[in-house]
């Protein structure tokens, strides 16, 4: 499963049907603090996370994660072209990030890139 946390509805709708039309669960978030407050039941596979939002950012969600040795692979997704942030999100362990707005393709071969598996590939265990 994976996770996308975005404070903007309409975003989080087309990110969630793009992921389910390519073959992967996903579930939406509005909030870091939702995310965080669900982890324990999600236990995604990977995180697509809006850098920049309202109180728990999703890079205060990666480094609350990283700091509870929570290792999960996580897109950023940022509307920023800020140097700095993305040195911030890299040292926080983020394993991809995508400039705003995003193309499909892009997001998908991000997952790709990162070896996120599609609901048929997963391997049984």
């Amino acid at each position: 499963m994976i996770a996308v946390l975005d404070d903007d509805e309409p975003v989080r709708k087309a990110l969630v049907r793009l992921l389910r039309s390519a073959g992967f669960t996903a579930r939406s978030f509005a909030s870091g603090g939702e995310l965080l407050a669900d982890w324990v039941g999600t236990r995604p596979q990977c995180l697509v996370l809006d850098l920049q939002m309202p109180g728990t950012s999703g890079l205060d969600v990666q480094r609350s994660l990283r700091s509870s040795g929570e290792a999960v692979p996580t897109i950023v997704m940022t509307a920023s072209d800020e140097c700095e942030l993305l040195d911030e999100c890299m040292a926080a362990g983020v394993s991809v990030c995508l400039k705003k707005p995003l193309e499909c393709a892009e997001l998908l071969a991000a997952l790709e890139l990162i070896h996120v598996y599609r609901d048929e590939e997963r391997p049984l265990n």
